[in-house]
């Protein structure tokens, strides 16, 4: 039996809510829905600090994998830039 296409997979764990909402509209940006989980956990102030993941469909995970490179290769080059 083949995977369905519509199973949501982990793309990335990123340490804010903040951080995860930015993520989440660059990939909207690009027409991949994505949505985040864990956020409610990543504030705690505790022993073991909360992730928060983000999630896409299995059929958009290489797209949007492709997209967060260009998102960090366009961060790193502005970064450059400025300096």
């Amino acid at each position: 039996m083949p995977d369905d296409p519509t199973q949501p997979v982990m793309l990335m764990e990123v340490p804010t809510e903040a951080q995860a909402a930015i993520i989440v509209a660059a990939l909207a940006e690009r027409s991949i829905e994505a949505q985040m989980t864990g956020g409610l956990t990543s504030g705690m102030r505790a022993e073991t600090p909360g992730q928060v993941h983000i999630l896409v469909r299995s059929e958009d995970a290489e797209r949007a994998r492709d997209a967060i490179r260009e998102i960090e290769d366009g961060a790193n080059s502005a970064e450059t830039e400025e300096d």
